[in-house]
């Protein structure tokens, strides 16, 4: 068993018999009360976001999770085929697992996958990526005075808003976490 200590951002525990991971673990030291350590945590199955407080020096079962990067290479209808690239193994993944970011997900995208065992607990898809524009309708001159944003449709067939600059056949990054746009980039 570890203690409060050992655990950091990122860690994996079991937390009321799930695994959980760690996405901001704060300590805190209010006044005349007793430190704690304030935790953002979500469930790596049910993707539920918790909050919780845990009294210093308090024991947490932390889990031992492998991280691997695999490649991506085609979505079979019902999991996502990946391949690890040490071994050349193909692992199905299921698309629940990833969530949203997943449709901004191509071939030979690197994902980083935690392994308890032989089992997959936690897919975590690349920050940005850089994705063609397919179909974006032209901008009208002289309509920059705002932030004027239109739909564009990306190679993966998912429809984004843009700024009105951007054109048919541009290569553009975007942030998969929240799925808006970040910049132009050169093909």
């Amino acid at each position: 068993m570890a203690t409060t200590q050992d655990v950091n951002t990122g860690s994996f525990i079991r937390y009321n018999g799930h695994i959980c991971v760690i996405l901001e673990w704060l300590h805190r030291t209010p006044g005349n009360l007793r430190a704690f350590y304030q935790a953002k945590m979500r469930n790596v199955v049910t993707g539920k976001l918790a909050e919780e407080r845990f009294r210093s020096g308090e024991e947490i079962e932390l889990v031992r999770v492998e991280m691997k990067p695999l490649q991506y290479l085609y979505n079979d209808g019902e999991n996502l085929m990946c391949m690890d690239m040490e071994t050349f193994d193909q692992i199905g993944i299921d698309p629940e697992i990833l969530g949203d970011p997943i449709k901004f997900l191509k071939e030979e995208a690197i994902i980083n996958v935690a392994f308890d065992g032989d089992n997959i607990v936690y897919a975590e898809p690349p920050a940005h990526v850089d994705l063609l524009i397919t179909y974006a309708e032209p901008g009208v001159r002289g309509d920059t005075a705002n932030k004027v944003m239109k739909e564009a449709t990306l190679e993966t067939g998912t429809v984004i808003m843009v700024p009105i600059f951007i054109n048919e056949g541009e290569t553009i990054k975007i942030d998969t976490k929240t799925g808006t746009y970040l910049e132009r980039t050169k093909s």
